[in-house]
């Protein structure tokens, strides 16, 4: 798997440096001491605070350094992909945000981070910093895991943490509220793919259609495999083993994190299944569904929740300034307002009888029924051979109706042909002609006669498709064909049109339709379907 970057060595301190200058100058800033030492940190830091400090292996963003802010992180440590900082970065971190107030230290539960974060927190003691130490363990997948890993449940303790640190509480009450808030926390995942480090050769160990249960946010293995076979069944289970878990009763408040790879199509539909299913009474705080702690390219989603009492609902609710966070908002409703319906014209305007019109849209429709192999012969070599059976369809849908148009009023029967092409017919020349007959309509009823509104109808035509004479489309012959009825009548736009569908032949390069993609030898010597129909409509009208 192929990965946007420059250097594997690089990677990690480019990235930072990206979100540096995505931020708005003095937000945040970064320590000196790149490559080993990676830290990101408030700007505008308060040292008469708590600092919160988080961090841990990159490859987890927009975790830790995008939760940054007022109100969340004072700074993130970050090592390099899937693995823990050093000890002297986390110290540097340490000394660069914590003032007589101390800091709290939010460690995800990895031996790794436990260590290097756990030696640097005594390191800091003895040079007389206060440091407090908070370490979540919310992944439930495992049962019975003495040692449960650090998933997205860490950023409930982020934000509660940061919330009390923001209003002046001393450390230990900031330490307290995130230790509670850590035992608080469950999460699980899922996903449908291993994830691709850059840098590395990619092996995917799920077969197509497979997915895992339970795997960690460095591509850990799973606790089971399973069948992919429907969002409802997977979300099913994993809301049945954070069941298992859960306090019997209380309003939770619910992360949807997406992996890194889950479309945002997905994810949607993913949190309206969860809210659908029997947690929804239960949830009071949605946040998601965002990607925020990753695992790079993982195509999966993990489900946190946390009991919220009323002290942790306010910290969740409480505004911050990191851009990472989505905020917490009540789940909505499926609020459904009724159809507008369009306006009462009053009685319906009566079918009525016209000689002439009737066997214009007669013959008209027949001769199209009639050309139906022959113009899908014609679109296969330019297009995808279907140009017959819809303008067929259309032709067949305008005689069924035909009894009741109001015939002798052109206005009308412009405008219920239009109403039948936009219903039967597929594609765009469906909607093209509909757009045709509905504008030409419009233009009759405000008082032209009928030559300047067909004209009118193909001006909204080019103006919608975007199709002008010369492009090789059905305008080739229809432009022509109403500027000379104009001028001559039926048999001069007959004329007209047949000229040009035939000049269609020797155009090299159609730019409009679906010819406009195809190579000039693909289309040489071939006319353009559209055009032809219209010149084989207008032959037949001469007669009339």
């Amino acid at each position: 798997m192929t990965h946007f970057f420059n250097t594997r060595d690089t990677i990690v301190t480019e990235a930072l440096d990206g979100l540096l200058v995505s931020r708005s100058p003095g937000q945040i800033a970064r320590l000196d001491g790149y490559p080993s030492i990676k830290v990101i940190c408030r700007a505008d830091r308060d040292r008469s605070k708590v600092a919160v400090i988080s961090g841990g292996g990159a490859g987890h963003e927009p975790s830790h350094a995008g939760f940054i802010g007022q109100g969340m992180l004072t700074a993130a440590v970050s090592g390099e992909i899937f693995a823990s900082p050093s000890v002297d970065a986390v110290l540097a971190a340490i000394r660069a945000v914590t003032g007589a107030p101390g800091c709290l230290l939010i460690v995800k539960n990895y031996t790794g981070d436990r260590l290097n974060f756990g030696l640097a927190a005594e390191r800091a003691r003895t040079e007389g910093y206060r440091v407090e130490m908070v370490i979540v363990a919310d992944d439930i997948a495992i049962p019975d895991n003495p040692r449960p890993r650090g998933v997205a449940g860490t950023l409930f303790v982020h934000k509660i943490a940061g919330y009390w640190a923001e209003t002046g509480a001393d450390l230990a009450t900031v330490a307290a509220e995130a230790k509670a808030a850590a035992g608080a926390s469950l999460s699980i995942g899922a996903s449908l793919s291993s994830c691709s480090i850059p840098g590395q050769i990619f092996h995917e160990r799920l077969s197509p259609g497979e997915g895992e249960l339970g795997l960690g946010i460095h591509g850990e293995p799973g606790i089971e495999r399973f069948t992919m076979a429907s969002a409802a069944q997977l979300v099913e289970t994993m809301l049945g083993r954070l069941r298992e878990a859960l306090p019997s009763s209380g309003h939770l408040a619910l992360m949807l994190n997406n992996l890194g790879a889950v479309p945002p199509l997905e994810m949607s539909l993913i949190a309206r299944q969860i809210l659908q299913s029997w947690i929804a009474p239960r949830v009071r705080l949605l946040i998601g569904p965002a990607p925020l702690m990753t695992a790079l390219n993982m195509n999966g989603f993990s489900i946190s929740l946390i009991a919220l009492d009323e002290a942790r609902e306010a910290a969740l609710l409480a505004p911050v300034g990191a851009p990472a966070w989505p905020g917490a908002n009540p789940p909505g409703v499926i609020e459904v307002w009724p159809l507008v319906q369009a306006p009462s014209t009053g009685k319906a305007e009566p079918a009525s009888a016209h000689e002439t019109t009737e066997r214009i849209l007669r013959l008209a429709c027949e001769r199209l029924i009639g050309m139906e192999a022959e113009l899908n012969a014609l679109d296969a070599r330019v297009g995808d051979g279907d140009t017959g059976s819809t303008l067929a369809t259309g032709a067949r849908s305008v005689l069924g109706e035909i009894a009741g148009y109001p015939l002798d009023d052109p206005a009308g029967t412009a405008s219920a042909i239009g109403r039948a092409l936009a219903t039967s017919m597929g594609g765009s020349s469906g909607v093209l002609l509909s757009i045709f007959f509905t504008a030409t309509a419009g233009a009759l009823q405000s008082g032209l006669t009928l030559a300047p509104a067909l004209s009118t109808g193909l001006d909204r035509v080019m103006f919608y498709g975007g199709a002008r004479p010369g492009d090789r489309t059905m305008i080739d012959a229809l432009a022509p064909a109403l500027a000379a009825f104009e001028e001559g009548g039926l048999a001069a736009a007959s004329r007209a049109a047949r000229m040009g569908a035939e000049l269609t032949r020797a155009m090299q390069k159609a730019r409009a339709g679906r010819s406009a993609y195809l190579a000039a030898q693909d289309l040489e010597g071939a006319p353009d379907p559209g055009a032809m129909a219209v010149a084989a409509v207008f032959d037949v009208l001469e007669t009339v």
